[in-house]
């Protein structure tokens, strides 16, 4: 049995749950989600808890079991407080900026580059190299969060581009000159 899967997950008091089958969708302040669990395994609610169990003990249950739980928990937080990551921008004259819903960022190409904001996303520029991208749903919000990323993935050199808040960037000695 699945060692995180085997945990309940505790329903926050301003989240209410509703449960179809394999579907759970959970609405609390910040919005509301709905996602339908893989099949496998099982959902039911206990009091103020949510357990997911296996159905049975093929290896394709167990497996989808604690992604399951998984899936859940995250769900439950994010309509409770939601998520946000941050990318810091590096480099002389690189920047970013929101147009409406639109993010775009300057990173040292010859054109700019913007991404539109999905639904249930939103983006905030702070002293134009912090970049925070907010939402309600993990998968969504680290999905937006890498695609900003790769459009310049820091360089281990000189360490510029855009890279997540707190991420260490190892750096390589660059070349020596004749002695």
């Amino acid at each position: 049995m699945s060692r995180i899967g085997k945990n309940p997950v505790s329903i926050p008091n301003e989240v209410t749950i509703l449960l179809d089958g394999l579907t759970i969708r959970a609405k609390g302040p910040k919005g509301e989600l709905e996602r339908r669990l893989p099949e496998g395994v099982s959902i039911r609610q206990e009091a103020n808890t949510v357990i997911v169990a296996p159905t049975s003990t093929k290896r394709i249950s167990r497996e989808r079991h604690g992604l399951s739980r998984t899936l859940v928990a995250n769900m439950l937080e994010g309509v409770s407080n939601g998520y946000s990551k941050t990318l810091e921008i590096v480099g002389v004259g690189s920047r970013a900026q929101v147009r409406g819903t639109t993010l775009v960022v300057s990173a040292g190409y010859s054109h700019t580059v913007e991404i539109t904001a999905p639904a249930g996303i939103t983006f905030r520029v702070d002293n134009n190299t912090k970049v925070v991208v907010s939402g309600i749903d993990k998968e969504l919000v680290g999905n937006e969060a890498a695609k900003i990323r790769s459009i310049r993935p820091p360089e281990p050199y000189k360490g510029k581009g855009i890279k997540y808040e707190g991420e260490r960037i190892l750096r390589k000695a660059g070349k020596s000159g004749k002695k």
